[in-house]
């Protein structure tokens, strides 16, 4: 399984302190609006980075986030906790930046789909993020996947990023993503397997390594 770092999580306040914290906020008290970002700023650039290709972009996605929670403060109801709350912001705010920036080198998705891969055969399984029987744990073979994953054009990178990253389900996914839960699954089923062609040649290597052992 390569795994991801999933978010870190802020030091978690009481609901009296989440109340307090947001009343003193809306009434535009400058050190509660600092504390949120303390607090929760480590938190969303973890998200930030999952998403995003570089550290400005991660930046500047983070920034758009905070904008736009500070914003939404007097439509918060604190019907849910404020990491949820703020996990959501982050990765709206990451998938917007990521529609606004559709530059980055893709492979072709009917290559990955259709074709024979470099050894001559199709893909023997689809690579899914989290999969128990594919562990492997290393920073190098991270980078891997994660320069992987960002071949993958845009739809199906988005798609594979809330489902297996983040971890949303097919309804969330759906209503972020502005689209049927159908459309979800059909691009879904297509990005791991475009992931399991572009992660053959490692996954062989590190079977061929285990047999050699």
């Amino acid at each position: 399984m390569v795994e991801f770092a999933k978010p870190t999580h802020a030091t978690e306040l009481s609901r009296e302190e989440e109340a307090d914290l947001l009343i003193r906020m809306k009434a535009g008290d400058q050190v509660a609006c600092t504390k949120l970002v303390t607090l929760f700023g480590p938190q969303m650039m973890t998200i930030a980075r999952r998403f995003m290709r570089c550290e400005d972009d991660c930046n500047d996605a983070l920034q758009d986030a905070f904008i736009s929670a500070f914003k939404a403060l007097d439509r918060f109801q604190a019907d849910s906790r404020l990491s949820t709350w703020l996990h959501s912001i982050a990765v709206n705010a990451c998938l917007m930046k990521l529609r606004k920036d559709s530059s980055h080198k893709e492979t072709s998705i009917e290559e990955l789909l259709f074709t024979m891969n470099w050894r001559g055969r199709y893909p023997r399984r689809d690579a899914t993020i989290g999969d128990p029987s594919c562990e492997i744990e290393t920073d190098e073979t991270r980078t891997v996947v994660r320069e992987a994953i960002d071949q993958l054009p845009d739809a199906l990178r988005r798609v594979l990023l809330l489902r297996d990253i983040e971890e949303m389900d097919i309804a969330a996914t759906a209503a972020l993503l502005g689209t049927t839960e159908n459309n979800v699954k059909w691009r879904l089923r297509r990005a791991r397997k475009a992931l399991g062609t572009l992660l053959e040649p490692m996954m062989d290597g590190e079977m061929a390594l285990g047999q050699v052992a």
